[in-house]
């Protein structure tokens, strides 16, 4: 039996039994439920500069190849967001090349793709909400120009110079109204950027959904969904309740996303959320089996398949959330999408080995591991490389 060393907390070790992978195929064409969009991470070349505060030098073949094959398994690409480290290590250059090659690719797919529109790449940390406004307005026109679908994220900019409220209706009132097509709105809560305490004007997610809201509601045909990445399966589901007709709910909620996705389905409530998750690059064979799944209307495959990656999940967005991109890279590496475990900005060294090895073990379990030989080899190897025998 083939095993899998594993690495505690405090350094013992011990050993599981390495699973087969998951018996999954990919679909004829795409899935029907639900839409479901993988936030996809970028690829540097191995032998680049990979450490903090250099530009990114992308590897675009492996980077590009990642995107396809989300493709291929009937998921849509929301590219250039959190995922891709922006704000994280992906500067204004390579952002914008990400993006051009990245709707090329949909395009030659017929995939869809969505992607990040924000301010910055503007330098200086401080800036009027007119050039907040003018900020926006510059990437939407650019992500339009390129045939992607806008997904307006919230600004740090914006963050640090609105006083209140009103700022933030007044910001995303022009920027929408300037908008040739509709947008999906991004709520990312602290957990992932501390830097956007109080979006939307408030702390409390009840007063600051309010605001959201009234934006939507003030803004008529302008708003095709909203992304909620909050980590709060309460807070999105009050919204997604008393969102208008024709707006979606995408949940980009990493610890609740089995329930949310499911929704009325499972006997949850009413309604169901659509998906925008950085999980789902991680995961994406198994997310399109479950999917398919309630597309063939039947609910108990559905969490037999999506259930146990919960826990996977949450281990890759564990505390401090802003370097589940870590874990993502992770697995892509052990997964066989990339040909090192290297990230832009020196980011592979955010998590430790133990917290890694905790990976490794949930994706056993969860059948997330795409060629466990390929895996348990890779891993193997990174671990003799720090001195622990396997």
């Amino acid at each position: 039996m083939s095993t899998l060393r594993l690495l505690a907390a405090d350094g013992a070790v011990s050993d599981a039994a390495l699973n087969e992978t998951g018996v999954y195929a990919r679909p004829d064409g795409p899935l029907r439920s639900r839409i479901a969009y993988a936030a996809a991470h970028v690829v540097p070349q191995a032998f680049a500069d990979n450490t903090p505060g250099q530009p990114a030098d992308i590897d675009w073949d492996a980077t590009l190849a990642f995107r396809r094959n989300v493709y291929s398994w009937g998921l849509g690409v929301a590219d250039a967001m959190d995922t891709a480290q922006r704000n994280m290590g992906l500067d204004a250059a390579a952002t914008r090349e990400l993006i051009t090659r990245s709707a090329e690719v949909a395009r030659e797919e017929g995939g869809s793709v969505v992607v990040g529109v924000n301010t910055d790449h503007v330098d200086d940390s401080h800036i009027t909400l007119e050039q907040v406004i003018d900020a926006y307005k510059e990437q939407l026109q650019f992500a339009e120009e390129q045939g992607a679908g806008p997904v307006l994220m919230a600004s740090r900019h914006l963050a640090r110079v609105a006083s209140d409220a009103a700022d933030y209706r007044r910001v995303y009132r022009e920027v929408l109204q300037s908008a040739s097509v509709p947008v999906v709105l991004h709520w990312l809560g602290t957990a992932f950027d501390p830097e956007l305490e109080g979006y939307f004007g408030a702390s409390d997610w009840q007063t600051a959904s309010g605001v959201l809201l009234d934006i939507i509601e003030e803004n008529p045909g302008k708003v095709v969904g909203v992304k909620m990445s909050l980590l709060n399966a309460e807070s999105e589901i009050s919204v997604r309740a008393r969102l208008p007709e024709g707006v979606r709910m995408f949940t980009g909620d990493d610890f609740n996303y089995v329930g949310l996705i499911g929704g009325d389905t499972l006997g949850q409530g009413d309604s169901h959320s659509d998906a925008l998750l950085g999980a789902f690059a991680a995961l994406t064979p198994v997310a399109s089996a479950a999917i398919q799944a309630l597309d063939a209307g039947d609910p108990e495959a559905y969490l037999r398949i999506l259930g146990p990656t919960e826990e996977l999940s949450r281990q890759v967005f564990a505390a401090p959330t802003f370097y589940y991109k870590t874990g993502v890279a992770f697995l892509s590496w052990l997964n066989g999408h990339q040909p090192a475990f290297q990230m832009v900005g020196g980011l592979h060294s955010a998590r430790s080995l133990p917290h890694l090895s905790r990976i490794v073990e949930l994706a056993n379990a969860s059948f997330a591991l795409e060629d466990p030989a390929l895996a348990q080899d890779r891993w193997h190897g990174m671990l003799r490389l720090n001195g622990v025998s396997a």
